[in-house]
């Protein structure tokens, strides 16, 4: 190497020595104020809630409308959720239940919104999840809602109904499915395991590249890849932290059927979060039983000017034939319009539950 270019990189090579002592001290002074803002909150009784989803959104949304880059806006949002989540962790690392083991996709969609501080809390069901959370063991639950391609989560939805916890927030997460296996080509292949909506994911592609072999759903795309190492002649599909998890070759990349295949994720807690700017409302409601009573349902939302996000009917279950209506709406509670379409509502629905407000994800 040549002296000119030896002297040219020590030079930036210095700058750059010098900018990482100035980030770590300004890391550690960025730490001391959060240590500082419990303290506050401690001293005035109001320790409960270390973790603020409205004001982390807004830090994000703020941080990326300021970036001049070169850094896209997606690292700059992985880089502060980090700093965010060690910062949280120097009063309480959070524990966060999520369908596990760990590699699933849910685990990595837990990590994107909480950070590696965070203290991962696998559970083999989703029923599992949301009793952590409601006994206590577990601060926050993060669970599937919905996917692009294969539509809503059954049984997420069905335990919100029940539930007491609040959606405090949302993770949307770009799946990309892998074909995991020990075999050197798909011809040895004699099964395959996989999540139920991850083999309907890839349903076309595995109809063109194994057809006729069977295809056995098991509880998580996790639980599929481990079983990959108990067993000869199998594969599954599953995630790139499943790959790495349980050390198994990629033998196929990205056979999702769609090129956006996307799964949204609910954060749920004991409390919902306050106005953020760019917020959504979840709910749950259902119509009188009599001709025109879902028009009814909806006139509310008309009135105030408040757009609907998502409409979806699920079996009541409490009565045969019977339905309720899962709604999202843009906008929080507190806001004015909003607040007059929920207090119209209330006065049409047989029932309404409101599952929380809370920030929009941000990716």
């Amino acid at each position: 190497m040549n002296d000119d270019l030896q002297k040219d990189l020590a030079g930036v090579r210095t700058e750059i020595d010098s900018i990482d002592t100035e980030l770590l001290r300004l890391l550690n002074q960025r730490a001391r104020c959060a240590q500082k803002v419990g303290e506050i909150k401690a001293a005035h009784g109001e320790a409960g809630h270390i973790y603020r989803p409205e004001r982390e959104a807004q830090v994000l949304r703020r941080l990326q409308d300021a970036n001049p880059g070169p850094l896209p806006s997606e690292n700059i949002t992985f880089f502060f959720r980090e700093v965010m989540s060690a910062c949280l962790s120097l009063e309480e690392p959070l524990g966060i239940a999520y369908l596990g083991p760990l590699g699933s996709f849910t685990g990595s969609a837990a990590t994107k919104h909480f950070g590696h501080a965070a203290r991962l809390l696998p559970q083999s069901s989703i029923d599992d999840v949301f009793r952590e959370v409601e006994s206590g063991h577990a601060h926050y639950a993060v669970v599937p809602v919905e996917n692009s391609t294969e539509g809503a989560v059954g049984r997420s939805m069905d335990l919100l109904l029940a539930t007491p916890l609040k959606i405090c927030g949302e993770v949307v997460l770009r799946i990309h499915q892998n074909l995991l296996t020990n075999e050197a080509d798909l011809s040895k292949i004699t099964k395959v395991y996989s999540h139920a909506q991850s083999l309907a994911q890839c349903h076309e592609w595995l109809n063109h590249n194994l057809p006729g072999i069977p295809r056995i759903s098991v509880s998580s795309n996790s639980l599929a890849a481990q079983l990959v190492t108990q067993e000869v002649g199998v594969a599954a599909i599953a995630g790139v932290a499943a790959a790495e998890r349980f050390n198994l070759p990629k033998l196929a990349e990205n056979i999702e059927d769609e090129p956006n295949n996307t799964t949204r994720f609910l954060v749920l807690g004991k409390h919902d979060a306050a106005p953020s700017g760019r917020d959504k409302t979840s709910l749950i409601m259902s119509a009188q039983n009599r001709t025109g009573a879902l028009h009814e349902l909806l006139l509310p939302f008309s009135h105030a000017g408040v757009s609907l996000s998502r409409l979806e009917s699920r079996p009541a279950r409490h009565a045969l034939w019977e339905y309720v209506f899962y709604v999202d709406i843009d906008g929080h509670r507190d806001e004015p319009a909003v607040k007059a379409a929920l207090d119209e509502l209330a006065s049409r629905a047989a029932y309404l539950k409101i599952l929380g407000s809370y920030p929009v994800a941000v990716y």
